[in-house]
């Protein structure tokens, strides 16, 4: 097995008084992320920098009401309720090894304020009542914006965590973006100063 990376420096001054409980699960992710079909195998090396760091640097983006789609091994809704307890997050993930997974660290953390929702965003039935969505890894803009549009009150964002190639992603997804009538598409870059590949968010306001 690979060694799994080092704790930057910068992750204290990300997570706060919260840092422990991001190790906490940075070490289950590692120890038990490859066996349970979470995490590739070249991903421990790389562990804190690329996926837990990536994730936690979003956080100040969100408030109330947050559902992340495709939550998967919990990258980023796991970490995000770590980093703002003052959040209550949701994670939609339909796969059930992986809820197991989710509900594992909710509980072996005490994250009061995150839930599991076992199901795929396009079966929702719950309206329109999130103040925010955000997705990491999922899928391309053009496929993720009727996922997690429809999820968001009138007035709330879309805030995915998204890579390099996030500009031709927009220009691909324009049909989408006007379907669906979201407006101020942007992308902000985050974590700048903290760690080594700031994480680009694209965000959007549904109308």
């Amino acid at each position: 097995m690979s060694e799994i990376e080092a704790e930057p420096s910068s992750a204290p001054v990300i997570f706060g008084e919260r840092i422990e409980l991001a190790r906490r699960f940075t070490q289950a992710l590692a120890e038990q992320g490859e066996e349970r079909g979470l995490i590739g195998p070249l991903e421990l090396p790389r562990l804190w920098t690329r996926h837990i760091l990536n994730s936690a640097v979003a956080a100040p983006l969100f408030s109330g009401v947050v559902g992340d789609v495709g939550s998967g091994a919990g990258l980023p809704g796991v970490v995000l309720a770590i980093a703002r307890p003052d959040v209550h997050w949701m994670l939609i993930e339909p796969m059930e090894r992986r809820t197991i997974w989710l509900q594992e660290q909710i509980d072996s953390l005490g994250l009061s304020n995150a839930e599991v929702v076992r199901g795929r965003a396009e079966d929702w039935n719950r309206g329109p009542v999130l103040d925010s969505v955000t997705a990491r890894a999922v899928s391309a803009l053009r496929t993720l914006v009727p996922l997690t549009a429809p999820l968001v009150r009138d007035g709330g964002e879309l805030i995915l965590l998204k890579g390099a190639s996030v500009a031709n992603e927009i220009d691909a997804a324009q049909k989408q973006i006007r379907r669906f009538a979201l407006s101020n598409v942007r992308v902000e870059v985050v974590g700048e100063g903290l760690v080594d590949e700031p994480t680009r968010v694209l965000r959007a306001t549904v109308r």
